[in-house]
């Protein structure tokens, strides 16, 4: 048991294995990740997987891989279980009972009160603790009121409070950081580690992650799970670095963080005592600087993965128009799910599912009838067909002395209306670069037919 507070930083992160990573897990392992190796440490892994009906291996699985994929590891990669230490957590409650700190129960059972059952209870001293909380400072509890609380369901079947207490003194644990929902939990753990003779480890409670309207943060506010996150379209590096945030105050002005920059940056005397509000606007923003700090590459297969989502079918020649119009989609999406509604309110259409030209549609407001557009799109057709398309610029060079000569509504409108058959569509001039000169050319002539001779 390592237990001297001199050595190197040790924290835990103790997910259970009963559902998926939630956010307010995650940012409980980023903040225990980011103490231990700003102070030279490290984190241990631990799967508190003692709830044999609830507790899952896909759930573990799920959280192992989210913490990964978010850039948080631990010490070794090591995976702890709690379902494989019963035999330790049994030793320890039978030197509680030789020592007559603990005693055996037998009382009626809470799920059938007409059996009994045998449980194992703490002697309580009733004494005044006080422990120093890095965050909130001193905290001072009256256990009176806690009576003998039951720490086994049975020799065999340790409770929460003793296998954490056990786990952490044999881990060598120093500081333990978790929400602030567990305080009331430290001090049966405290009397527990003073019956086992442990040295009591440093704790820090970090303030719970409330929704805007100050409310605890659920699922009625909007997804609460990393998973869920990171099938948006969420970058890992966006999640890290607002998590970082909810409660944490860098005393500058700095907001974008990258992994290492929060190692370095990172006190805990800089986390806020009063909840932190989960912001949907600010996690949106956050995404999309860091989506600008990636790689031109990066950011069109980005844009092009929400495409895919939205139409898995799509053809070759529309994936490299979609490349082509890849940063003007990302002038307005945040994420790749924000892509994939813009694809099927129609917003896309011109590349995804073009529609039948109709013709009154090409008459600019000013125009007295359709065929007016005739003769504009006569020579946009003549302009274009021997013009440079290695850009949106290069178009709009190529037509816009006759755009300004003419008027801007009378060719403009029906360009883009020939090129997308949608009143609101990007600038016509990066209509085309994306969909490239030949379908251009196609699709302008078409127009051109359509109002007759």
């Amino acid at each position: 048991m390592n237990t001297d507070h001199n050595q190197s930083v040790i924290t835990r992160i103790p997910p259970s294995p009963t559902g998926h990573l939630h956010f307010g897990t995650a940012r409980t392992a980023l903040f225990n990740y980011l103490f231990a190796k700003q102070q030279g440490g490290s984190m241990l892994f631990r799967s508190e997987d003692t709830d044999r009906a609830r507790s899952q291996s896909v759930y573990e699985e799920e959280i192992i891989d989210g913490l990964h994929w978010l850039g948080i590891d631990w010490d070794n990669d090591q995976i702890i279980r709690q379902s494989e230490r019963a035999a330790i957590y049994r030793k320890k409650l039978e030197h509680l009972l030789e020592l007559d700190k603990a005693y055996e129960s037998i009382e009626p059972s809470k799920q059938d009160p007409s059996r009994s059952v045998t449980v194992v209870r703490l002697r309580n001293p009733g004494t005044i603790i006080t422990f120093k909380d890095l965050i909130r400072g001193e905290i001072r509890f009256d256990t009176t009121e806690l009576g003998d609380f039951v720490i086994a369901r049975a020799i065999d079947d340790a409770l929460y409070h003793l296998t954490v207490v056990v786990d952490d003194a044999e881990m060598g644990v120093t500081h333990i950081l978790r929400g602030e929902d567990h305080i009331s939990n430290t001090p049966r753990q405290i009397l527990l580690q003073e019956a086992l003779g442990y040295t009591r480890p440093v704790y820090a409670h970090l303030p719970l992650i409330l929704a805007p309207d100050r409310s605890k943060m659920s699922k009625r506010h909007g997804p609460v799970s990393i998973a869920e996150y990171r099938e948006q379209g969420y970058l890992p590096e966006t999640l890290v670095n607002y998590l970082a945030l909810l409660g944490w105050n860098p005393g500058t002005d700095q907001e974008i963080f990258t992994l290492p920059e929060l190692v370095e940056q990172f006190t805990i005397t800089q986390i806020q005592k009063s909840g932190a509000i989960f912001d949907i606007t600010k996690l949106k923003w956050l995404n999309k600087q860091h989506l600008a700090h990636r790689t031109q590459t990066e950011q069109v297969e980005y844009i092009v993965t929400g495409f895919t989502s939205a139409a898995p079918d799509i053809d070759q020649e529309k994936l490299e128009q979609i490349r082509r119009l890849a940063p003007t989609v990302l002038e307005r999406a945040h994420t790749t799910s924000e892509i994939v509604e813009a694809c099927r309110a129609g917003e896309y259409d011109f590349i995804l599912n073009p529609k039948p030209l109709i013709a009154n549609t090409l008459a600019w407001k000013n125009d007295p009838i359709p065929d007016a557009a005739k003769p504009r799109l006569a020579q946009l057709l003549s302009l274009l067909t021997d013009a440079d398309f290695s850009s949106p610029d290069t178009i709009k060079a190529a037509i816009w002395p006759y755009v300004e000569a003419t008027g801007k509504g009378e060719v403009l409108w029906p360009m883009r209306m020939a090129l997308t058959g949608q009143e609101r569509s990007p600038d016509p001039f990066t209509v085309a670069y994306a969909l490239g000169q030949p379908i251009t050319l196609e699709r302008l002539q078409v127009a051109y037919d359509t109002l007759g001779g």
